[in-house]
């Protein structure tokens, strides 16, 4: 039988608790110190208890280990895997592969998805890691459906490609916008929540957000990701485990976005899907969805000879 597997983030344990009414398979969440560009950072007391949540509700968790692990980090690292193990999380994300050799070293049970974030972009880098111990990949979002259809074909374990949510371009570890700040004589705040974007000169439209954290500077795609419309093709193409990322859309309204790929995935499960609900539910997600945000189908429909 085909069935869709949906992972959603959660910024707090009142959302999740929404969420877990919901038709997703999997919780995402992570703390600050491990985990990349998550809508919220949970202590490990919270971690715990969103994992006794989701399996109390017969649901899943990943944990988000996608850092990039320096030196600090990588001390650090074998006490965090062994607490997620000890408390059974079901999976993880993994961007570093100092975090897979610590996996196998430890020979923990952590089951763990690669996700290197705009690198992971073709199959024999994806069955590369299957073969050392990836269950899974979370797919680049750059990548258009002709070479989605190539990739799939290929795979020897699940991808996993973003459907809803902002997408990031660039992550760089220097602090880039303090760095700015301390040359024009500012002190101000360079948090997610400041909601400060970049536009290019010449193309005054574009409109980039960035944030900097203790991991550094992290860059934004002009418009988030709404796959909706496409939903179908990716079905087809075998690509049926989605990530709905809330990091820009907060509250009850990502909750109500995650009940609408719910129902195409219900859908599409049975057989019910036509381009008529399609459009009804893309529109649905765009009346959700912040309003200073764009929403658009990234690089899905762009011709691969295009992409320079």
């Amino acid at each position: 039988m085909f069935s869709i597997e949906i992972t959603a983030t959660c910024e707090s344990i009142s959302q999740a608790k929404q969420l877990l009414t919901t038709e997703i398979d999997y919780l995402y969440f992570g703390d600050e110190k491990f985990a990349l560009r998550m809508p919220n950072a949970f202590s490990w007391s919270e971690i715990e208890l969103l994992t006794q949540l989701a399996h109390q509700a017969n649901k899943k968790v990943t944990v988000a280990v996608n850092a990039i692990m320096h030196p600090d980090k990588m001390k650090a690292i074998p006490e965090y895997l062994s607490f997620l193990a000890q408390i059974g999380v079901d999976r993880i994300t993994v961007g570093d592969t100092g975090v897979i050799f610590v996996i196998n070293r430890d020979q923990l049970k952590l089951p763990f998805i690669y996700d290197a974030s705009t690198m992971v972009t073709s199959a024999r880098q994806i069955n590369f890691w299957a073969g050392h111990g990836a269950i899974g990949a979370v797919l680049a979002r750059e990548i258009p459906k002709l070479e989605l259809e190539n990739l799939s074909q290929k795979l020897t374990v699940f991808g996993q490609i973003q459907v809803y949510g902002a997408s990031v371009i660039h992550q760089s570890k220097r602090p880039l916008l303090q760095n700015y700040y301390n040359f024009i004589g500012s002190d101000e705040a360079k948090s997610k929540e400041r909601n400060l974007f970049l536009s290019e000169p010449k193309k005054q439209e574009t409109h980039y957000s960035i944030y900097e954290d203790s991991h550094g500077t992290h860059i934004f795609a002009n418009n988030d990701l709404n796959l909706m419309p496409v939903l179908n093709e990716l079905a087809a193409m075998q690509l049926n485990h989605w990530l709905l990322d809330g990091i820009y859309t907060s509250g009850e309204a990502f909750v109500e976005i995650t009940k609408l790929f719910s129902q195409a995935k219900i859908a599409l499960e049975n057989q019910n899907w036509d381009l008529t609900q399609a459009s009804l539910l893309a529109e649905k997600v765009r009346e959700l969805h912040p309003k200073s945000r764009g929403l658009d189908t990234g690089f899905y429909q762009i011709d691969p000879e295009s992409i320079k």
